[in-house]
């Protein structure tokens, strides 16, 4: 009996990852899309983990004990305690946000509906914000002024004059859109809207730009006609300004709305006018991703973009249908987004990607659900990935353990900010509370 126990032990042993002195020694499993969601490398406090493949540490991954924010005072629903964002002012201040309504067409734009608060010791405590505090974010554009989309109430369509509906479509989860050409829109539902803080000012003030696109489709959700223009800006190395935005909606050649993709812009006169510069159009790979065709309305969603120092334009997006967790999808373009390479599926889920490349050349991937995850490109393009590190830890993929919408920052030259949400933290009287939590991580690579 002795000898059986023996070897259990030993082979448990085997099987696991090795820990030593809070460090982590992680052999790659490779973890494919087409399998079952299961959790990765337990990365949930202060660890030092030692990524290796085939044999060989291609990086080593710093992560600090996570910092709770905030903590919800009593049980909250969906939507609420949730979402976070971070970005710093021109200070080098910390400001965290997240969500705080009903996460619904109907509060875009809502006055009241988040929570901010701020940290001058690089996220160790957090408290109120101050007004005297400039609300940044956003990007700095070549002339000095800084911009962010931002996104206006949206209207119920009882209150508008409209042209004939494109076509109407209800998704496999609850939701219509109605599709109409943009350009035949009212004059409130075209273009963009961005928030604008000129150089030398400490107030944002809302503008719409133009948006060259004349195969351009806006729509109805659920009887509320919402201006969305969401997505990532990169600024290129002519000064123009690259915007990667869903939902990407458009009128093909045969004149059909198809699912959405993700449609790119380009700005040459700092964010007044946007012209169409390419699109990734929907086309799942139904081998890797069977549900693929299912989706008729939302195809790729949540789209995150950067320009890396190679010139290359990554570009991550994730899929949902409603009929549980789906994959997110990479691609590339060597053109500045005018031409993209066919999506490929890597993971197996994901929600709400966001990347960032490091002053060592690492990229970084945050995403959530199951949990919140992230992941490291091993090369200089963003095709070869990591396992995820779990920041979470996640029994079934049905227990809801975070809202899955992560955000990120630079800290550092090869560091950066994690924000997420914890539905699972139990406060000082042992109470479940939505928690909103942040943490730093270096990344040092092999080189």
């Amino acid at each position: 009996m002795k000898k059986i126990l023996f070897f259990l032990q030993i082979i448990i042993f085997l099987s696991c990852p090795l820990k030593v002195n809070s460090q982590i020694v992680w052999e790659e499993k490779g973890y494919k899309s087409t399998e079952r969601v299961k959790q990765g490398i337990p990365a949930f406090g202060k660890e030092v983990i030692h990524y290796k493949r085939k044999g060989k540490t291609v990086l080593t991954v710093k992560l600090d004990e996570p910092v709770v924010i905030d903590v919800a005072n009593k049980p909250e629903k969906w939507g609420y305690f949730q979402f976070p964002g971070i970005y710093k002012t021109i200070d080098g201040i910390l400001v965290a946000t997240w969500h705080m309504a009903e996460d619904a067409v109907t509060s875009y734009g809502l006055v009241g509906g988040s929570r901010s608060v701020v940290s001058y010791d690089d996220g160790k405590t957090w408290c109120e914000i101050n007004n005297s505090i400039p609300s940044v974010g956003g990007i700095e554009l070549p002339n000095g002024d800084r911009i962010k989309v931002y996104t206006p109430k949206a209207i119920n369509r009882r209150d508008l004059s409209l042209p004939d509906s494109l076509a109407t479509v209800k998704e496999n989860y609850g939701r219509t859109f109605i599709y109409y050409k943009m350009s035949e829109l009212p004059q409130e539902l075209q273009g963009v809207y961005l928030s604008r803080m000129k150089k030398g000012e400490n107030t944002w003030k809302i503008e719409k730009a133009i948006l060259n696109d004349q195969s351009a489709v806006r729509y109805i959700d659920s009887g509320w006609f919402p201006v969305v223009w969401w997505g990532d800006m990169q600024i290129t190395p002519d000064g123009s300004i690259l915007a990667g935005i869903y939902p990407g909606f458009y009128l093909d050649k045969d004149k059909k709305v198809p699912p959405s993709g993700v449609i790119f812009y380009r700005s040459t006169d700092n964010g007044k006018s946007w012209n169409y510069q390419g699109k990734i159009p929907y086309q799942p790979d139904l081998t890797t991703d069977p549900n693929g065709m299912k989706r008729i309305a939302l195809g790729y969603t949540e789209p995150a973009s950067v320009l890396l120092s190679n010139g290359i334009y990554l570009c991550v997006m994730r899929t949902t249908d409603g009929l549980g967790n789906s994959p997110m999808y990479v691609s590339h373009s060597t053109d500045q987004g005018v031409s993209w390479t066919k999506p490929k599926t890597f993971t197996n889920s994901g929600v709400l990607p966001k990347l960032l490349q490091l002053e060592n050349g690492s990229i970084v991937l945050a995403s959530g659900r199951p949990g919140i995850q992230l992941r490291f490109a091993i090369d200089e393009k963003g095709e070869l990935w990591t396992d995820p590190f779990e920041m979470l830890p996640f029994e079934n993929l049905q227990g809801e353990v975070s809202c899955g919408y992560p955000d990120i920052v630079p800290a550092g030259p090869n560091s950066f900010h994690l924000i997420y949400s914890d539905f699972k933290y139990q406060n000082k009287n042992g109470e479940v509370r939505k928690a909103i939590k942040i943490r730093k991580v270096e990344v040092i690579t092999s080189k």
